[in-house]
């Protein structure tokens, strides 16, 4: 018995890591009260090697902050930083994608200095080139059932952007925030499209030792060359900003000020095609019995984003406490930290809208930091989430308590998987019996279809069906199939 197999090769996610590291900066002794801080981080690169995903970058670290004769300041500082992530799946063949977050920012003072310590999540795929063998055909009888494989293709790029708009005058910019969100990705013929927005903050000096905050949605497009790229495919993309130069120019006239902010961006993505395979999914020989041996073929493509805007609003959680006498000058830093939960109402977006409260009171400013808690449920079957926060104000409208208000901006994407199971092989077994009858008779079950008959049988699906022109298949209840065999009649 010959048997005909092919072998599929193909690029694909081959494991999802996730791993976590500590970056700290030290500010010098002239750093007395810490108003607000701000951490960023950037991916310089990563590389997969015996054992370990080796990640690394920069740490971008601003504080605004009062000096020993109550002035208020600006410092910041870069800093260089490596990690890696162990795990036996990692060799050095595979191309690693990494994902860095900063998660969380402290400070400690320790004698005369401040250090401020940021946490960095890291998301990590491994892409590298698996394959398999399928049965393709031969001299069997096979039912072909098309299977479907993805072809992981890796594609990024960078681009810059730029945004120019009017305020009202400031003196000095003390701080600036960014944060990124994705709102559609598309797959062209040859490029992949992602756009979205930035979420550009700034703190600044108004005059004298008064502080404003504001905010500016800058939109973003990119369009990333791919060759696999077509309108059938599907896509994930992540964005992140490389660097920020702003600019401000002031008309004390006018009393307005006119912003400049250029962004580099950077861009990594995954582009899955899709491929079907003419494959077997069941088989059988008229002489012999068979065994055969299956492989599970796992596809894996990305599903629409969803996106969802909310408005909340409630009381908020204090780091200290708050009076009359504190006046709200700037909300500052906002973020979230957010989680997908699962309950028998569905699936919900939980997690905190966090902020820096800029307050002056008797004794000089000082900042506050706040949360408002929210629970947002949301439909699908998500697999990973951002959440961006816009728009956040808050008020002192009874002694001691702030009430919040906050823009959320969720995106929610799904990586799905779906497994199809195809032959792969087939081993001869024992002769079939030989039935050596002109006409039989079989009353199969309700239901059988054509090939379930055929399989029991030991006949192709084209002899059935010929042998029994009047039957429909699957077969009704009470129905007979017949099969005739050709008898050669000997004359002595």
């Amino acid at each position: 018995m010959k048997t005909q197999t092919e072998t599929f090769r193909g690029y694909a996610k081959i494991a999802a890591l996730a791993a976590q590291t500590a970056v700290e900066c030290r500010f010098p002794q002239e750093v007395e009260t810490v108003l607000s801080v701000h951490a960023s981080a950037t991916l310089t690169g990563a590389d997969a090697g015996n054992g370990e995903v080796r990640y690394y970058g920069k740490a971008h670290f601003s504080v605004v902050y009062e000096d020993a004769e109550k002035r208020l300041c600006r410092a910041e500082k870069a800093v260089e930083w490596a990690a890696d992530c162990k795990d036996e799946r990692c060799y050095p063949a595979l191309a690693a994608r990494a994902q860095v977050a900063v998660e969380n920012v402290s400070v400690r003072r320790e004698g005369a200095s401040v250090f401020v310590t940021a946490l960095l999540g890291a998301d990590i795929a491994l892409y590298g080139e698996q394959s398999f063998e399928y049965l393709a055909g031969g001299e069997l009888v096979v039912n072909r059932t098309p299977a479907n494989a993805t072809v992981a293709h890796l594609c990024g790029g960078a681009a810059e952007t730029d945004d120019e708009f009017e305020t009202e005058f400031i003196g000095d910019i003390m701080q600036h925030t960014q944060a990124v969100n994705v709102t559609d990705i598309v797959c062209e013929t040859g490029s992949l499209r992602v756009e979205g927005e930035i979420n550009l903050g700034i703190l600044a000096l108004k005059g004298g030792d008064s502080l404003v905050s504001f905010e500016r949605l800058v939109p973003f497009r990119f369009d990333i060359p791919c060759e696999a790229c077509s309108f059938g495919c599907s896509a994930q993309a992540n964005v992140s900003v490389l660097s920020v130069a702003i600019k401000a120019d002031a008309d004390e006239e006018r009393g307005r000020c006119r912003i400049f902010a250029e962004f580099t961006l950077s861009a990594q993505a995954c582009v899955y095609e899709e491929i079907t395979l003419d494959a077997v999914s069941d088989a059988f020989s008229v002489t012999n019995e068979l065994t055969l041996t299956h492989t599970d073929v796992t596809c894996t493509s990305a599903a629409d984003g969803a996106h969802i805007t909310e408005r909340v609003t409630g009381r908020a959680a204090l780091s200290a406490p708050v009076d009359f006498t504190d006046v709200l000058q700037a909300v500052t830093c906002q973020r979230a930290e957010a989680n997908l939960t699962y309950g028998e109402g569905g699936q919900r977006v939980e997690g905190v809208a966090l902020a820096t409260l800029l307050m002056r009171g008797k004794d000089g400013c000082r900042g506050i930091e706040i949360s408002l808690p929210f629970s947002i449920p949301v439909e699908g079957n998500a697999t990973d989430l951002s959440v961006l926060v816009c728009g956040m104000s808050a008020r002192q409208k009874q002694e001691g308590e702030i009430d919040a208000e906050a823009t959320l901006k969720i995106c929610l994407r799904e990586e799905r998987e779906s497994v199809c199971r195809i032959v792969c092989g087939a081993t001869e077994g024992a002769p079939v019996p030989v039935n050596d009858s002109a006409i039989s008779v079989y009353i199969p079950r309700a239901g059988d279809g054509l090939w379930e008959l055929a399989k029991s049988l030991k006949k192709s699906p084209e002899e059935v069906a010929a042998n029994n022109p009047d039957i429909e298949f699957p077969v009704k209840e009470g129905q007979r199939v017949i099969v005739y065999r050709k008898k050669t009649l000997q004359i002595s």
